[in-house]
């Protein structure tokens, strides 16, 4: 499983969440022995496949550094009801103060892997790859895209500065200055650095000839039907990519993959997540007299 990038921000994420949840003013939990411990389970309610256990664990150990923290289901792993995901022990407040910010963080990067996952294993014998978009919820992106890869997807762009995208409304635009799509795309790429790829999104077929005439990298495919897309990728064999994209389901992932487009971009496994149910359990320990 790979590394969650720019770890920095996952901390300063994870406080900030730590500050809007006013742990260190937490009203109940004053009310518990200062030294009562106890060991704590996260454990998943249902199946799905686990992301963000290090982010979650992070949320503990910011609480309170004095707790004991272990990770018992990888990043990537299928899970079971009723697995054990990691296991926390320490203060007993200080592991109740933790618990709501870790387990939101846990359950909603777990639910983007969980639905990715399901549309990687849609089309694990096509070659076709499932990739994500940047529709993610504001500041979480970085690990919103991590736990897509968590769940067998590949990443988009992370930000605008990532490739040029050329979509309808900047083809709208240039074409009422006179500017085609061939010499749009010819534009983009004498200004484009030689590192960036250039993308085209249309949406009829008579599009797809000239952003290939105009140098496109990749051509993408955007709410076409099944016969129009397949006529789209014979004609980009050879040329360019093919990505396909608007409202990819479950349902006609597979038949879309078939086409034989290179790229199939969901924007519904980050923006429209459902949270893994996750919960923790926790057993008290009484102190030694």
């Amino acid at each position: 499983m790979s590394t969650i990038h720019r770890w920095h921000e996952t901390v300063e994420l994870i406080r900030r969440a730590l500050a809007e949840d006013l742990v260190i003013a937490d009203a109940t939990t004053r009310f518990l022995p200062s030294d009562l411990e106890g060991e704590a389970m996260l454990i998943a309610k249902q199946q799905g496949v686990v992301a963000g256990a290090e982010v979650a664990l992070q949320v503990f150990r910011e609480v309170d550094p004095s707790l004991e923290t272990e990770v018992l289901t990888e990043d990537g792993s299928s899970a079971e009801k009723g697995t054990k995901l990691m296991r926390i022990y320490g203060n007993l407040g200080s592991i109740l103060q933790a618990e709501r910010t870790a387990t939101n963080f846990l359950q909603r990067l777990s639910g983007i892997a969980t639905a990715t996952r399901a549309y990687v294993d849609a089309i694990a014998d096509l070659p076709a790859v499932l990739i994500d978009t940047r529709k993610t919820l504001p500041g979480w992106r970085h690990l919103d895209k991590y736990a897509v890869r968590a769940g067998g997807g590949r990443n988009h762009r992370m930000n605008l500065a990532d490739g040029v995208l050329i979509k309808d409304n900047h083809i709208e635009a240039m074409a009422l200055l006179g500017v085609g799509l061939t010499e749009l795309v010819r534009i983009a790429r004498e200004k484009a650095l030689h590192t960036i790829r250039i993308e085209v999104e249309v949406d009829t077929l008579a599009q797809v000839p000239q952003a290939l005439d105009g140098g496109a990298d990749i051509i993408l495919l955007d709410n076409m039907d099944i016969a129009t897309m397949r006529q789209a990728v014979a004609l980009c064999k050879g040329r360019a990519l093919t990505e396909a994209s608007g409202n990819i389901t479950l349902e006609n992932i597979r038949a879309i993959a078939e086409t034989g487009v290179d790229l199939l971009s969901s924007g519904s496994v980050t923006h429209s997540v459902r949270a893994l149910d996750i919960s923790l359990d926790v057993t008290p320990i009484l102190p030694s007299l």
